[in-house]
């Protein structure tokens, strides 16, 4: 049996980085984990193949070759992922899909062979054996959540490392807190699972042997959801890089508690954690209540960030307007903070009411869900009717990203944010390479509308902040893709 498995394309979000990849010479953020993660639950005897289309198209000669094709993605990849299978189907190809789509797309039975529903390590082996058998069930859904120590190594070997900016592990599933918008912790459960640190630092061997140097993203929607766990495994991942020579930083997703904890910030630190992205969400504190966002109430979200960044991490950040409480100066209101708070990378989008959470379930309730949406919170078709009036929510939003990422402003910020940053004691090993640092200072320097404002940026950099010049030259690029996102999502209807 020849098994294709298939990535679909990001779309052009902030999170894709596609504006930025090009300037250190590759062509996605990060491998599709979570088909490499299923690959070896797979027979032994099948064959395998990936194609990440965000590398390369997938062609007619890997159609040909293929028995079977499994798909897996997010919402926000379902319009790729439905003309590819769409294109197997022509084909008579058999297709099955898994991933987080499947909870929250209910027609995706429609598109597909055979569907998988939750995680797949103890459905994969039935659903093969099935196909094998030629008696597949349309939809396999899974009755429980697995312990995590039945996920086997990821299948590295079906990638090729040299294409990606950053490689990827997963410590965790699950989070502890009850966020009304958010899927994970209906798919996932709000008890944090997680790996034995012996799995992780398993995992981070395979990456070491295939060569690789530099970042590695650990995935976890939360990674500090369990705190005494994580407190297990930080020492492990310390020792890990120590004996090796420190090859590895990291970064993650976690919750603003995390600044209540000098002993796991200082762990985080000693483990050369770099980057963390916080959902921040909004500064009124009125919506966070509304949302069930909790853990980010009671508390200075202001001090929350600068006590993370005295550790060493730059702090990402995810923001959200379109709440019901929100009042009508919340955008003047969330552009304040972002400057205040010094966040160069500040995600902003729309509040989207996803399937499957507490808040599509509230809204149809209410009748305000309009469709079930894109996944994409940079989307200004909202999938629900707000209660501000539609076109000032998206006018206000809009006025977010103009004022964020224009140009002068966001070099502002960025300096903001490097005379308060204190690089840690490792060598930096960043997303700017030499290569990189001569694409910014032509393509920025010299064609972009914008040139002046870098080359002020450019030379404060090399004088002013020279102990964080390589970290201010990666956000200057960075910044090149949400400035050009941002410029392509204001002018377009």
């Amino acid at each position: 049996m020849k098994a294709l498995l298939i990535y679909p394309e990001w779309p052009d979000t902030y999170w894709s980085f596609k504006h930025a990849l090009p300037f250190e010479g590759k062509k996605s953020a990060f491998p599709p984990l979570g088909l490499m993660t299923i690959a070896p639950l797979l027979p032994k005897h099948w064959e395998k193949r990936l194609v990440d289309t965000n590398i390369r198209k997938l062609t007619e000669a890997d159609l040909k070759w293929a028995d079977i094709a499994l798909f897996s993605g997010m919402l926000v990849q379902k319009r790729p992922m439905l003309e590819m299978l769409a294109r197997c189907r022509r084909r008579g190809l058999k297709t099955v899909v898994g991933g987080p789509i499947t909870s929250s797309v209910e027609d995706m039975a429609n598109h597909a062979d055979h569907i998988v529903i939750g995680e797949g390590e103890e459905l994969v082996a039935q659903l093969a054996a099935d196909i094998e058998a030629g008696k597949a069930k349309p939809v396999y859904r899974a009755l429980a959540l697995p312990t995590l120590d039945k996920t086997p190594l990821p299948d590295i070997s079906l990638v090729n490392p040299k294409y990606y900016s950053g490689m990827a592990i997963q410590y965790s599933r699950g989070c502890p807190f009850n966020c009304e918008f958010c899927d994970i912790i209906e798919i996932y459960g709000r008890v944090p699972r997680t790996k034995t640190p012996e799995q992780v630092t398993a995992e981070l061997d395979l990456l070491y042997d295939a060569k690789w140097r530099g970042s590695v993203f650990i995935v976890d929607d939360n990674f500090i959801g369990n705190k005494r766990k994580v407190k297990e495994l930080l020492p492990a991942l310390t020792e890990w890089n120590r004996q090796r020579g420190n090859p590895f930083t990291f970064f993650t997703e976690a919750s603003v508690n995390l600044a209540d904890d000098t002993q796991l910030l200082q762990m985080m630190k000693d483990a050369h954690f770099t980057r963390v992205f916080l959902g921040i969400e909004t500064p009124v504190e009125s919506s966070l209540k509304q949302a069930q966002k909790m853990q980010n109430t009671r508390r200075s979200l202001l001090e929350s960030v600068r006590r993370i960044r005295q550790y060493g991490m730059e702090v990402m950040a995810g923001f959200i307007v379109g709440f019901d409480n929100d009042p009508e100066d919340v955008f003047d209101r969330q552009v304040e903070f972002i400057e205040e708070s010094a966040i160069p990378l500040a995600m902003v989008g729309l509040l989207q009411a996803v399937p499957g959470t507490q808040l599509y379930r509230r809204l149809m309730k209410e009748g305000r869900i309009l469709h079930e949406g894109y996944g994409d919170n940079m989307d200004f078709r909202l999938n629900f009717i707000p209660t501000m009036n539609p076109e000032r929510l998206v006018e206000g939003y809009r006025s977010i990203l103009e004022r964020i990422y224009g140009a002068e402003a966001y070099y502002q910020r960025v300096r903001r944010f490097l005379a308060d940053y204190h690089p840690v004691h490792h060598k930096q090993r960043r997303f700017c390479d030499y290569v990189a640092f001569c694409r910014s200072l032509f393509k920025q320097g010299v064609v972009s509308r914008d040139r002046a404002a870098y080359w002020k940026f450019v030379i404060d950099a090399a004088t002013r902040y020279r102990q964080s010049f390589d970290v201010a030259m990666t956000l200057a690029v960075m910044g090149y893709h949400f400035q050009t996102l941002t410029r392509i999502a204001c002018e377009s209807d």
